[in-house]
Protein backbone atom coordinates (compact mmCIF):
# COMPACT_ATOMS: atom_id res chain seq x y z
CA UNK A 1 0.00 0.00 0.00
CA UNK A 2 1.61 3.29 -1.55
CA UNK A 3 1.25 5.83 1.21
CA UNK A 4 -0.64 8.90 0.39
CA UNK A 5 -1.94 7.79 -2.84
CA UNK A 6 -5.72 7.14 -4.27
CA UNK A 7 -6.56 4.64 -6.17
CA UNK A 8 -9.01 5.25 -8.47
CA UNK A 9 -11.38 2.62 -10.06
CA UNK A 10 -13.66 3.35 -13.29
CA UNK A 11 -15.38 0.59 -15.08
CA UNK A 12 -15.78 1.30 -18.44
CA UNK A 13 -18.44 0.12 -21.14
CA UNK A 14 -19.21 1.47 -24.35
CA UNK A 15 -17.73 4.72 -22.87
CA UNK A 16 -16.37 6.70 -25.72
CA UNK A 17 -19.02 9.36 -25.69
CA UNK A 18 -18.00 10.62 -21.69
CA UNK A 19 -14.66 8.93 -20.89
CA UNK A 20 -13.01 12.07 -22.03
CA UNK A 21 -14.77 14.18 -20.18
CA UNK A 22 -13.79 12.01 -16.70
CA UNK A 23 -10.35 11.45 -17.75
CA UNK A 24 -10.03 15.07 -18.33
CA UNK A 25 -11.46 15.47 -14.61
CA UNK A 26 -9.05 13.36 -12.77
CA UNK A 27 -5.78 14.80 -14.77
CA UNK A 28 -7.13 18.60 -13.77
CA UNK A 29 -6.72 17.37 -9.77
CA UNK A 30 -4.77 19.82 -7.64
CA UNK A 31 -3.94 16.66 -5.85
CA UNK A 32 -1.32 14.49 -7.97
CA UNK A 33 -0.77 11.55 -6.46
CA UNK A 34 -3.27 9.38 -7.59
CA UNK A 35 -3.44 6.07 -10.03
CA UNK A 36 -6.39 6.01 -12.11
CA UNK A 37 -7.55 2.10 -12.93
CA UNK A 38 -9.69 1.98 -15.74
CA UNK A 39 -11.09 -1.67 -16.55
CA UNK A 40 -13.05 -2.11 -19.86
CA UNK A 41 -15.84 -4.71 -19.95
CA UNK A 42 -15.48 -5.56 -23.41
CA UNK A 43 -16.85 -2.49 -25.16
CA UNK A 44 -18.07 -2.73 -28.47
CA UNK A 45 -17.62 1.03 -29.38
CA UNK A 46 -13.78 2.90 -29.70
CA UNK A 47 -13.65 3.20 -25.77
CA UNK A 48 -10.01 1.02 -25.57
CA UNK A 49 -8.45 3.39 -28.57
CA UNK A 50 -9.54 6.65 -26.34
CA UNK A 51 -8.54 5.31 -23.02
CA UNK A 52 -5.07 4.44 -24.88
CA UNK A 53 -4.38 7.65 -25.88
CA UNK A 54 -4.49 8.63 -22.61
CA UNK A 55 -2.17 5.87 -21.26
CA UNK A 56 0.16 7.29 -23.58
CA UNK A 57 -0.16 10.99 -22.25
CA UNK A 58 0.32 9.76 -18.84
CA UNK A 59 1.59 6.92 -16.66
CA UNK A 60 -0.76 7.21 -13.91
CA UNK A 61 -3.71 6.34 -16.05
CA UNK A 62 -4.11 2.59 -16.20
CA UNK A 63 -6.10 0.58 -19.27
CA UNK A 64 -7.09 -3.69 -18.00
CA UNK A 65 -9.42 -5.08 -20.60
CA UNK A 66 -11.03 -7.88 -19.64
CA UNK A 67 -11.84 -11.28 -21.92
CA UNK A 68 -15.42 -11.56 -21.26
CA UNK A 69 -18.38 -8.97 -19.79
CA UNK A 70 -18.41 -9.00 -16.12
CA UNK A 71 -20.20 -6.09 -15.16
CA UNK A 72 -19.79 -3.01 -13.45
CA UNK A 73 -19.64 -4.72 -9.49
CA UNK A 74 -16.63 -7.42 -10.84
CA UNK A 75 -14.86 -5.16 -12.84
CA UNK A 76 -14.85 -3.07 -10.10
CA UNK A 77 -13.23 -6.19 -8.08
CA UNK A 78 -10.38 -6.77 -10.59
CA UNK A 79 -9.71 -2.64 -9.88
CA UNK A 80 -9.68 -3.08 -6.31
CA UNK A 81 -7.35 -6.51 -6.70
CA UNK A 82 -5.07 -4.08 -8.96
CA UNK A 83 -4.66 -1.01 -6.69
CA UNK A 84 -1.82 -0.28 -4.58
CA UNK A 85 -3.09 3.42 -2.95
CA UNK A 86 -3.89 4.19 0.57
CA UNK A 87 -6.99 5.58 -0.44
CA UNK A 88 -9.49 4.01 -2.67
CA UNK A 89 -12.09 6.45 -5.00
CA UNK A 90 -14.49 5.43 -7.56
CA UNK A 91 -15.80 7.25 -10.49
CA UNK A 92 -17.91 6.16 -13.07
CA UNK A 93 -17.42 6.39 -16.98
CA UNK A 94 -19.73 9.66 -17.26
CA UNK A 95 -19.18 11.09 -14.12
CA UNK A 96 -16.97 14.25 -13.73
CA UNK A 97 -14.81 15.52 -10.62
CA UNK A 98 -14.41 18.77 -9.58
CA UNK A 99 -10.23 19.82 -10.04
CA UNK A 100 -10.05 20.31 -5.37
CA UNK A 101 -11.87 17.39 -5.09
CA UNK A 102 -9.33 14.99 -4.22
CA UNK A 103 -7.51 17.84 -2.34
CA UNK A 104 -10.52 18.80 0.26
CA UNK A 105 -11.43 15.34 0.66
CA UNK A 106 -8.43 13.78 1.93
CA UNK A 107 -7.74 16.63 4.25
CA UNK A 108 -11.56 16.00 5.64
CA UNK A 109 -10.46 12.28 6.26
CA UNK A 110 -7.65 12.99 7.92
CA UNK A 111 -8.82 15.86 9.71
CA UNK A 112 -11.23 13.92 11.50
CA UNK A 113 -9.59 10.79 11.18
CA UNK A 114 -12.91 9.50 8.67
CA UNK A 115 -12.21 5.76 7.01
CA UNK A 116 -15.08 6.43 4.63
CA UNK A 117 -16.69 9.84 3.05
CA UNK A 118 -18.50 11.18 0.48
CA UNK A 119 -19.97 14.64 -0.62
CA UNK A 120 -22.53 16.77 -2.22
CA UNK A 121 -23.17 16.82 -5.52
CA UNK A 122 -24.66 17.90 -8.91
CA UNK A 123 -26.67 16.46 -11.27
CA UNK A 124 -26.38 17.25 -15.26
CA UNK A 125 -27.69 15.70 -18.44
CA UNK A 126 -26.38 13.96 -21.17
CA UNK A 127 -24.89 17.32 -22.93
CA UNK A 128 -23.19 18.26 -19.18
CA UNK A 129 -25.46 20.72 -18.94
CA UNK A 130 -26.96 21.40 -15.27
CA UNK A 131 -30.24 20.39 -14.36
CA UNK A 132 -30.19 22.41 -11.57
CA UNK A 133 -30.56 19.83 -8.76
CA UNK A 134 -28.15 19.33 -6.00
CA UNK A 135 -28.01 15.81 -3.91
CA UNK A 136 -26.56 17.70 -0.30
CA UNK A 137 -24.89 15.43 2.12
CA UNK A 138 -26.18 14.15 5.56
CA UNK A 139 -23.95 14.53 8.22
CA UNK A 140 -23.42 10.57 8.94
CA UNK A 141 -24.74 7.17 7.79
CA UNK A 142 -24.70 4.01 9.96
CA UNK A 143 -25.84 0.98 7.84
CA UNK A 144 -28.97 1.02 9.34
CA UNK A 145 -29.11 4.87 8.26
CA UNK A 146 -27.40 4.20 4.69
CA UNK A 147 -30.84 1.24 3.69
CA UNK A 148 -33.18 4.19 4.22
CA UNK A 149 -31.64 6.73 2.36
CA UNK A 150 -29.08 5.56 -0.31
CA UNK A 151 -27.91 9.21 -0.45
CA UNK A 152 -24.03 8.00 -0.96
CA UNK A 153 -23.17 9.64 -4.51
CA UNK A 154 -20.80 6.12 -5.27
CA UNK A 155 -18.46 8.75 -7.79
CA UNK A 156 -18.38 11.14 -4.74
CA UNK A 157 -17.03 8.12 -2.18
CA UNK A 158 -13.37 7.12 -0.86
CA UNK A 159 -12.26 4.70 1.78
CA UNK A 160 -9.26 4.84 3.47
CA UNK A 161 -7.59 1.25 4.18
CA UNK A 162 -5.76 2.42 7.11
CA UNK A 163 -8.59 2.53 8.91
CA UNK A 164 -11.20 -0.11 7.13
CA UNK A 165 -9.61 -2.92 7.45
CA UNK A 166 -12.06 -5.50 5.77
CA UNK A 167 -11.81 -6.48 2.74
CA UNK A 168 -13.79 -4.40 0.17
CA UNK A 169 -15.50 -6.45 -2.25
CA UNK A 170 -18.28 -5.86 -4.64
CA UNK A 171 -21.13 -8.62 -4.48
CA UNK A 172 -22.15 -10.36 -8.62
CA UNK A 173 -24.81 -8.08 -8.66
CA UNK A 174 -25.80 -6.16 -12.49
CA UNK A 175 -28.01 -3.52 -10.63
CA UNK A 176 -27.84 -1.57 -7.65
CA UNK A 177 -23.77 -3.13 -6.85
CA UNK A 178 -23.00 -0.18 -4.98
CA UNK A 179 -26.25 -0.81 -2.08
CA UNK A 180 -24.72 -4.40 -1.25
CA UNK A 181 -21.08 -3.05 -1.28
CA UNK A 182 -21.85 -0.50 1.20
CA UNK A 183 -24.37 -2.64 3.42
CA UNK A 184 -21.52 -4.81 3.56
CA UNK A 185 -19.06 -2.45 4.77
CA UNK A 186 -21.21 -0.41 7.31
CA UNK A 187 -23.18 -3.29 8.44
CA UNK A 188 -19.36 -4.41 10.18
CA UNK A 189 -20.14 -1.15 12.48
CA UNK A 190 -18.24 1.69 10.67
CA UNK A 191 -19.82 5.13 9.44
CA UNK A 192 -19.47 7.01 6.20
CA UNK A 193 -19.22 11.06 6.55
CA UNK A 194 -20.83 13.65 4.25
CA UNK A 195 -18.86 16.35 3.47
CA UNK A 196 -20.83 19.31 2.21
CA UNK A 197 -18.82 20.73 -0.74
CA UNK A 198 -20.28 20.20 -3.94
CA UNK A 199 -17.32 18.38 -5.76
CA UNK A 200 -18.56 16.37 -8.66
CA UNK A 201 -21.30 16.06 -11.67
CA UNK A 202 -23.39 13.08 -11.21
CA UNK A 203 -24.70 12.68 -15.24
CA UNK A 204 -28.77 11.43 -15.46
CA UNK A 205 -29.18 9.56 -18.86
CA UNK A 206 -32.86 9.96 -19.95
CA UNK A 207 -33.25 6.19 -19.85
CA UNK A 208 -32.66 5.67 -16.95
CA UNK A 209 -35.80 8.13 -15.44
CA UNK A 210 -38.20 5.15 -15.95
CA UNK A 211 -37.90 1.50 -16.37
CA UNK A 212 -34.79 1.24 -15.47
CA UNK A 213 -35.22 2.85 -12.16
CA UNK A 214 -38.40 0.85 -11.39
CA UNK A 215 -36.02 -2.35 -12.14
CA UNK A 216 -33.99 -1.03 -9.90
CA UNK A 217 -35.92 -0.44 -6.86
CA UNK A 218 -37.41 -4.00 -7.09
CA UNK A 219 -33.23 -5.47 -7.05
CA UNK A 220 -32.97 -2.88 -3.84
CA UNK A 221 -35.74 -4.85 -2.38
CA UNK A 222 -34.70 -8.35 -3.41
CA UNK A 223 -31.65 -7.63 -1.77
CA UNK A 224 -33.24 -6.30 1.47
CA UNK A 225 -35.11 -9.60 1.82
CA UNK A 226 -32.94 -11.98 -0.05
CA UNK A 227 -29.29 -11.27 -0.05
CA UNK A 228 -29.26 -9.20 3.17
CA UNK A 229 -31.77 -11.04 4.78
CA UNK A 230 -33.50 -8.39 6.82
CA UNK A 231 -36.88 -10.10 7.14
CA UNK A 232 -39.81 -8.93 5.17
CA UNK A 233 -41.52 -6.65 7.72
CA UNK A 234 -37.87 -4.62 8.31
CA UNK A 235 -37.44 -4.63 4.44
CA UNK A 236 -40.33 -3.12 3.45
CA UNK A 237 -40.04 -0.77 6.58
CA UNK A 238 -36.64 0.48 4.82
CA UNK A 239 -37.74 0.09 1.69
CA UNK A 240 -40.71 2.52 2.37
CA UNK A 241 -37.64 5.58 3.57
CA UNK A 242 -35.73 4.62 0.83
CA UNK A 243 -38.42 5.29 -2.31
CA UNK A 244 -39.08 8.19 -0.22
CA UNK A 245 -35.89 9.74 -0.11
CA UNK A 246 -35.25 8.56 -3.64
CA UNK A 247 -38.71 10.87 -4.17
CA UNK A 248 -36.92 13.98 -2.26
CA UNK A 249 -33.33 13.40 -4.45
CA UNK A 250 -35.45 13.94 -7.73
CA UNK A 251 -37.23 17.15 -6.56
CA UNK A 252 -34.95 18.95 -3.85
CA UNK A 253 -32.87 21.56 -5.59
Amino acid sequence: MKKNMVSIITPSYNSSRYIHETIDSVLNQTYHKWELIIIDDCSLDNSCEVIEEYCLLDNRIKLIKLKKNVGAAMARNVGLSESEGRYIAFIDSDDIWLADKLDIQINFMKTNDYGISFTSYELIDQDSKTLNKIVKVVNYLSMEDYVKNTIIGFSTSMIDRELIKDELKFFNFRIAEDLSFWINILGKGYKAYGLDNILVKYRIHSNSLSANKFKSAKQILFSYIYVHKFGYLKSFYYFSFYVLNAIKKRLIK
